[in-house]
């Protein structure tokens, strides 16, 4: 695993749906931490450490996590108030307006993976709206080698809009913030939250379904 790896990489996410190149790629911490300040969103603490506010969440918000009801879930999760069922038709529009709305921003990306032993290892792709959240990903996930980032193939993608702000009474969320899985099309998608403890969860939550489901392991 590296800590520095430099990447002179140009992505494309054509494949997500963004279009525009105003894309950050696998930018260390130091850089990270420095835009942050310098676009105002955080302050540098006195002990060095990047202080930001998140805004309206401090914490998860676990009635507005939702997951897909569709032929992969639809038997095999245990639905009630932990696990809310989400509409696929709602999640595609609801997912293409996210989509939309991060078209005219500039993002932060990271590839990185899940899992250390080799055979449970999930690639994970994280969009970001904001250079702190992307910060967030590169502490919680394990950061390939510049070799492994070559022909890194990302399984899941985590797309992250803490400045969309949903409409519930359109797009089928109970208010404006949401963190939705999606098993069909192996997204987490993220909105009107600051907390990036939903990048997390939303991965964690995936693993949760993954690994017995299909790797016949608990996690």
């Amino acid at each position: 695993m590296s800590d520095t790896v430099k990447m002179n990489k140009s992505l494309s996410l054509v494949k997500n749906g963004i279009t525009h190149q105003n894309i950050h790629y696998q930018l260390s911490a130091e850089e990270l931490h420095k835009i942050t300040i310098d676009k105002g969103m955080g302050k540098q603490s006195d002990l060095g450490a990047l202080a930001v506010n998140t805004g309206e969440f401090t914490g998860r918000s676990p009635m507005d996590r939702f997951i897909v009801k569709d032929d992969i879930t639809a038997d095999k999760v245990w639905w009630g108030n932990i696990n809310i069922p989400f509409d696929s038709a709602a999640f595609d529009a609801l997912h293409d307006k996210v989509i939309q709305y991060l078209n005219e921003k500039e993002l932060y990306v990271r590839d990185a993976y899940a899992c250390a032993e080799k055979e449970y290892k999930l690639n994970i792709r994280v969009i970001n709206e904001y250079p702190w959240s992307n910060m967030f990903a590169y502490n919680m996930f394990l950061r390939p080698t510049e070799e492994e980032l070559q022909d890194f193939d990302p399984e899941w993608t985590v797309i992250n809009a803490p400045g969309f702000m949903a409409n519930p009474e359109i797009d089928g969320t109970r208010q404006h913030n949401f963190a939705i899985l999606n098993f069909s099309r192996k997204i987490a998608l993220i909105g009107g939250t600051g907390y990036t403890g939903e990048i997390k969860k939303g991965i964690f939550s995936a693993l949760n379904f993954i690994l017995p489901v299909y790797r016949n392991t608990l996690p």
